[in-house]
């Protein structure tokens, strides 16, 4: 029992330690490296370039490159580069219009390595040089177009950068991915407080005509229903008197209902005229001169 836990307090002590370190040794003598996802390994010997390793995974180098695989980690050099897409905003570059208009313009590009060997040996700084490569190309492209055109056709202006920076890009193991104008703005301050002018003024104008357009509109209607109702109102005024004239024919024909109904509108004329009423006793003649002349006199 003693002799058993001896040997696996041992063996516990062995690979918690001992397996490190030879794993270690093994990757320092190029038995074996392991290759990340999106990444790869470019081995360099003595100025050449021995090995290129893009598979993710386990890779035996000295299966590749044969003995120099046991000295490259020491005598050479490895380099492990980011295969992944990778994208940059360049923000408002100068550009003018064709009618002398400050504008900014905003570029966004994508670009990832295509070529390891190029892209560490043809150039010291691939990224610097993409993105100054684009800026140039951005300035040079769209510069002096007309106004209307960079402010609508941002799809031809991406093509068109674009065209212009991918055959340089590639020479140096660095691919343009894609490329998009996202934002076209005026620089000049002061011609922004001119535009916004013009654009509240012109607001005002529109907002006016449409409330003169809005009283027409009212006013026809209006005028219309005025119209139609004093026509409406003349045909009434002109069918009454034959209304009334047909019933007066009609009550006419019995007289006395003629004579009830004439009595009762004069009786309520008399009323309605608010008018004096003097009671004279039946046979006093003189009262009625006196009176009359009374009256007259007044």
């Amino acid at each position: 029992m003693s002799n058993f836990m001896i040997a696996l307090v041992v063996t516990f002590f062995f690979f918690l330690i001992a397996e490190p370190i030879i794993r270690w040794l093994m990757r320092v003598f190029g038995f074996y490296a392991i290759v990340e996802e999106g990444t790869c390994h470019v081995y360099v010997l003595f100025g050449n370039v021995v090995g290129i390793f893009r598979e993710p995974g386990l890779q035996l180098l000295w299966l590749k490159m044969g003995p120099r695989a046991f000295i490259i980690n020491i005598l050479g050099d490895r380099h492990i580069l980011d295969m992944r897409l990778d994208q940059e905003y360049l923000r408002s570059l100068p550009v003018n219009s064709e009618e002398g208009a400050p504008m900014g313009i905003g570029v966004w590009f994508e670009m990832n390595i295509s070529d390891p060997v190029a892209y560490l040996f043809k150039n010291t700084d691939p990224a610097g040089s993409l993105s100054a490569n684009v800026r140039n190309a951005t300035v040079r492209t769209l510069s002096n177009m007309p106004l209307g055109d960079m402010l609508e056709t941002r799809h031809t202006m991406s093509r068109a950068v674009r065209a212009e920076v991918s055959p340089k890009s590639e020479e140096w193991g660095y691919k343009l991915g894609s490329v998009y104008i996202r934002k076209v703005h005026f620089r000049d301050a002061d011609m922004i407080l001119q535009i916004e002018e013009k654009v509240v003024n012109r607001l005002r104008q529109v907002t006016s005509a449409i409330r003169q357009d809005g009283a027409n509109r009212v006013s026809i209607i209006t005028n219309s229903a005025e119209r139609r109702a004093a026509v409406e109102f003349a045909r009434a005024n002109a069918m009454r008197p034959q209304i009334v004239g047909a019933a007066l024919h009609k009550i006419s024909s019995d007289p006395e209902v003629a004579n009830a109904m004439f009595e009762v509108l004069e009786n309520e004329n008399i009323l309605e005229s608010k008018g004096k009423i003097t009671l004279v006793p039946k046979g006093h003649d003189f009262m009625k001169q006196a009176l009359a002349a009374e009256s007259a006199r007044t």
